[in-house]
């Protein structure tokens, strides 16, 4: 069931005639009552113009697109594909052009708040679509509440793709028990409905192919520089190199030893955070011929800081970087590196948005990671 103007009114300790007139802003109310009206609006998602069931035809031509970081080109590309899809510049609107949206670029930051509160925007504005992109936390409680969001989404008839971003499963569902509002507050029942569609990248296995690369050319002192500890897409990359290096019998395969620990920095997704974990693993592991990072430009912060030592790349240390971003190949070596199909994605996932392509089966579909072997990493060799 969709919340009504009771829920909120019963969450608020107020009558439904109060919660009217703050809403509708035509009677004077205590700032007090407004104040505890307004939040009843914002835990249970309460949306304004009435139940979102009723809403399903009428959805704006909004396209929210969630981004951690656009100015990050993991994110900048996959933007840009979404809206080449839903926006008026491709060929599929020529003929069309009631079919065309408009793209808003929801920057979160990387904030877990921030993100559920443009999903409530999203839901009030009453978006055609919703394209959340890249990894999210691993924390039950914001799951919980990611979930409850993006089922109101869809009730009010709006779609919704994760780009780059694992399912909602069950056990993620779970965390947080449907209708649960931010506190263990729970609202009405709901229908979970069938799942978003969700388009995922091969994290483990592009990682664990990575690592193998470096321990078959004889690497066996391996640093990594991970993401944020937090985060899907981190214990995904980090999870595939070491079992690599488990497969192997080599050094930080285990999760939880002091010598996986040892060679392991978390840190950012940028060049800031390359540049000071790699001068930390040196002064963890002096001894160290290869560093695997998170993405390509924590590897270009981690060659600057490896030159500065005065290390030779790859004839002294080997360097490796995930996600293939338009960059690598043009870095000094050339940088051996994971591609993601990131603009592939991003244009399927605009497509997806707006219906002009079938769900896949189960709608789930993992697209896959390229080992890319460049000048970067080679020896040492026995």
């Amino acid at each position: 069931m969709s919340v009504t103007l009771a829920d909120v009114a019963a969450r608020a300790g107020v009558s439904a005639a109060t919660v009217s007139r703050v809403l509708n802003g035509n009677y004077p109310v205590a700032g007090s009552t407004r104040s505890r009206v307004l939040r009843a609006v914002d835990e249970l998602e309460y949306v304004v113009n009435g139940p979102a069931s009723a809403l399903a035809a009428a959805t704006s031509d909004l396209v929210g697109v969630l981004v951690n970081d656009i100015a990050d080109p993991f994110f900048g590309v996959m933007a840009s594909a979404i809206q080449s899809q839903i926006g008026p510049a491709g060929d599929h609107d020529a003929e069309a052009p009631h079919g065309q949206k408009m793209a808003i670029i929801c920057n979160t930051g990387g904030s877990p708040e921030r993100e559920l509160t443009y999903l409530t925007l999203l839901l009030r504005q009453r978006a055609a679509a919703v394209v959340l992109t890249g990894g999210t936390v691993e924390d039950p409680d914001h799951l919980g509440a990611l979930a409850t969001r993006l089922r109101r989404l869809e009730a009010g008839g709006t779609r919704v793709v994760l780009c780059g971003r694992q399912p909602l499963t069950a056990a993620t569902d779970g965390a947080a028990a449907p209708g649960a509002a931010p506190g263990g507050a729970h609202g009405p029942e709901e229908d979970p409905g069938p799942a978003p569609v969700a388009l995922t990248f091969d994290n483990f296995g592009g990682a664990r192919r990575l690592t193998t690369h470096l321990l078959d050319l004889g690497h066996r002192r391996i640093g990594y520089l991970a993401g944020p500890a937090a985060r899907t897409t981190t214990r995904q990359r980090l999870d595939g190199h070491r079992a690599a290096l488990a497969a192997a019998g080599a050094a930080g395969g285990e999760a939880g030893t002091p010598e996986a620990e040892r060679l392991t920095v978390h840190g950012g997704y940028d060049r800031a955070s390359g540049y000071d974990g790699a001068l930390e693993l040196l002064r963890r592991e002096p001894g160290l011929t290869a560093v695997v990072a998170a993405n390509d430009t924590v590897a270009l912060g981690a060659c600057a800081a490896l030159r500065e030592r005065g290390l030779r790349i790859p004839e002294d240390i080997s360097v490796a970087g995930f996600d293939d971003l338009p960059f690598a190949i043009d870095a000094a070596p050339a940088l051996t590196t994971v591609r993601i199909p990131l603009h592939e994605a991003g244009a399927r996932a605009g497509r997806l948005a707006l219906g002009r392509e079938e769900a896949p089966a189960g709608r789930t579909a993992t697209l896959p990671a390229d080992l890319m072997v460049r000048a970067s990493t080679a020896p040492p060799r026995p």
